[in-house]
């Protein structure tokens, strides 16, 4: 198998499926809670603001538990939803729903400081000339803010597979199913001899926070560009 062996590789892979899933589905809902922080005034928003970055403050291990507490097959909502088939807890499902959660912050951020570039006198024009509310966002809202979204995304897959304790206490530690790369490093850590293979799963963690933080930054330099040349 290479420079990695076969569990190695299987972490490896689990961790790139995870934090996929976990931008994938997150992205949507990331890029609606942005704009709205950044845009409009209602009720509850600085609520909402708290609860975005609450991941960020809270030990991952207590983001994880109330996870199990919500979505755990014991608990109501997750006993309901695994009568539909839908299971989360000690499931790969999970440990992306776990990422998603822990990444959610990171990404809101990065497309918010983005949305919040843009002259809101570019949205208002657009709408005097009587196009709706979602027309405007999608042909000039958007392509403005793509750059932030992409950083965002980057940043917040960067999170995802590099989380923890949140999906550690939520789904635990089951060779081929949950053991991500970070629970892999961990398990290794716990064994004789397995420091060497440890080593090596943190290179590529180190590798992937690396290139991560280098695309952030090349993103975040055209976004300045742009904003500049508007």
């Amino acid at each position: 198998m290479g420079w990695l062996g076969p569990e190695e590789w299987a972490a490896v892979a689990l961790s790139l499926k995870v934090a996929f899933w976990a931008v994938a589905a997150s992205l949507p809902l990331g890029i609606v809670t942005a704009y709205a922080l950044a845009r409009w005034s209602f009720p509850g928003k600085q609520i909402l603001n708290g609860l975005v970055h609450l991941p960020l403050i809270l030990p991952p291990v207590v983001t994880g538990y109330l996870l199990l507490l919500t979505l755990g097959p014991q608990a109501p909502l997750g006993g309901a939803l695994e009568s539909m088939g839908i299971v989360f807890a000690f499931r790969w499902t999970g440990a992306a729903l776990a990422a998603g959660v822990m990444a959610f912050p990171l990404m809101v951020r990065a497309i918010r400081l983005s949305v919040e570039a843009v002259d809101p006198k570019l949205e208002e024009a657009s709408a005097t000339l009587g196009a709706p509310p979602l027309a405007v966002f999608a042909t000039v809202t958007l392509p403005l803010i793509l750059p932030g979204i992409l950083a965002g995304a980057i940043l917040a897959f960067a999170k995802a597979m590099g989380e923890f304790g949140a999906t550690i206490t939520f789904v635990s530690n089951i060779p081929g199913q949950t053991r991500t790369l970070p629970s892999a490093i961990y398990a290794f850590l716990q064994v004789p001899g397995g420091e060497a293979a440890a080593l090596r799963l943190v290179a590529v963690s180190v590798g992937v926070a690396m290139g991560a933080l280098l695309l952030s930054e090349l993103l975040g330099r055209w976004i300045a560009r742009r904003v500049a040349g508007a």
